[in-house]
């Protein structure tokens, strides 16, 4: 298994990956990328933001190497962006959309009580990590986030919420800097299957 310093450093080849393929993609209809490299995750705007967020504040934990071509990964993302704010706000609203969706369903599962037979909380979470990251970037100029946004991800903490136990922070505790708890609480804990009612 991969420790906490091999995954980031897996993250940055990730992004640096995104980021050169960003125009592409922007300029596509697409919105899971499948990346030239074999081995990759798709390439979404989601993705490479969760990625970003963590990798800039954990930077220190990365060598000399890594963080020059972290650097220059965010230098051509932005970029890229900068040229491409239309498409960009384009592809978050329909990522933001897909990716509330799929956390609705994952939530859908665990008030089925058969989200711990298939999938891994703290996998299944990456999804509502996203949600936080395009919010957060479409809350910033130029762009304005849509009000029925934020409304749909409360609706969806209040559902998670019900069957939430408090706990550790469930990824590698170097990343914990990253994420405070007061943000991103849904890190620090896991959803539990509510029990199925007897016949």
């Amino acid at each position: 298994m991969a420790t906490a310093i091999e995954k980031l450093e897996r993250d940055v080849t990730i992004i640096a990956t995104m980021a050169s393929e960003m125009e592409a993609y922007l300029n596509s209809d697409v919105l899971f990328w499948h990346m030239g490299t074999s081995g990759m995750p798709a390439l979404t705007l989601g993705g490479y933001l969760m990625r970003q967020h963590r990798l800039l504040i954990l930077r220190h934990l990365l060598n000399d190497t890594k963080q020059i071509m972290l650097d220059g990964a965010v230098q051509q993302y932005n970029g890229v962006i900068s040229e491409k704010i239309i498409r960009f706000e384009q592809k978050a609203h329909r990522e933001q959309d897909a990716r509330l969706r799929q956390w609705g369903e994952y939530l859908k599962d665990v008030d089925r009580g058969i989200a711990a037979k298939t999938s891994n909380y703290g996998t299944a979470v990456e999804t509502r990590t996203m949600i936080s990251g395009l919010s957060e970037s479409l809350r910033l100029a130029p762009y304005k986030l849509e009000q029925r946004i934020p409304a749909q991800t409360t609706l969806l903490d209040n559902q998670l919420k019900q069957v939430w136990k408090p706990g550790d922070f469930i990824w590698f505790d170097e990343w914990q800097p990253a994420y405070p708890q007061e943000d991103y609480w849904w890190l620090y804990g896991k959803a539990k299957d509510k029990p199925k009612a007897k016949p």
